[in-house]
């Protein structure tokens, strides 16, 4: 049987089977599994980056954790390596990305960076009784002169002038083997300051309050002056040849996340709540 459709009728059938098209299109973009993705973290960089029975920890994991899941299109795993081996990754375009490498485009001609993640910063923390007898411990290391001061061993902190200075007798140099060491000789007055990253030591004076080593009248610990800084990245390979089809798309969602995060306060929030742990 011939039936006859008149032209406006056809243009709205028509319509009517775009819409179920585009309907149909829609539908298998959401149903889309997401893009499978695997970032690198610094197994042992506490407080910001480590492994706990093999998984991340710390403030960067963390704060990765709740910009990756305002990125539905990917499925993102955080894997702990040795730094070394997470260099490795992206220097052969093994690996697509990498937590938290600082801006080395000398050493590391191999790696594009994200948009900053945070502010590391290297600080001096000093005794209270310390605090009385000086005027001011603003100006490193010259406000510091004739002081005792504690850090790592192993560790370069301080800069030309405070190594010129030690050399020279002006003040003294004493090291011990981490954080907590260190930590424990300022609580009882062994060292009158210690220099570090700023939340390692805070991270460990909490541990060891927690450990109930911050003995009841323990002279306080204050923080005085900022030594050094560094913005600390994701660093993605710029190896790859491209193996990694959506990297561009990807570092550009996380970019615009982490300005977000940072610009509402939600990143010092990770961080604080890290430390509180």
């Amino acid at each position: 049987m011939n039936m006859k459709i008149s032209l406006p009728a056809l243009v709205r059938l028509l319509r009517w089977c775009g819409m179920i098209v585009v309907m149909n299109l829609s539908l298998s973009v959401l149903a889309a599994d997401p893009t499978e993705v695997t970032v690198y973290a610094d197994e042992s960089y506490p407080p910001y980056s480590y492994a706990e029975n093999g998984e991340a920890k710390g403030v960067y994991p963390a704060i990765f954790v709740k910009a990756f899941e305002r990125m539905p299109a990917y499925k993102v795993k955080i894997k702990p390596v040795s730094w070394k081996r997470g260099l490795m990754l992206l220097e052969t375009g093994q690996g697509l990305a990498l937590f938290p490498p600082y801006n080395r485009p000398l050493e590391r001609p191999y790696i594009t960076l994200s948009e900053p993640v945070l502010t590391e910063q290297v600080v001096v923390f000093c005794t209270e009784n310390v605090m009385k007898t000086r005027k001011r411990l603003s100006a490193w290391p010259e406000d510091f002169y004739g002081l005792k001061i504690g850090i790592n061993a192993g560790f370069s902190v301080g800069g030309d002038k405070y190594k010129k200075a030690v050399k020279e007798s002006k003040l003294y140099e004493d090291q011990a083997p981490g954080n907590r060491s260190n930590i424990l000789k300022l609580l009882l007055g062994r060292i009158d300051c210690y220099a570090n990253d700023r939340l390692s030591i805070l991270w460990e004076i909490e541990r060891i309050k927690a450990d109930g080593l911050y003995a009841e009248g323990s002279q306080a610990i204050v923080e005085t002056v900022v030594i050094s800084q560094e913005l600390a990245y994701l660093g993605y390979t710029n190896r790859d040849n491209g193996r990694y089809a959506y990297k561009t798309e990807f570092s550009r969602l996380l970019n615009q996340v982490l300005t977000e995060m940072k610009k509402s306060g939600e990143v010092q929030k990770i961080v604080e709540e890290v430390l509180s742990r």
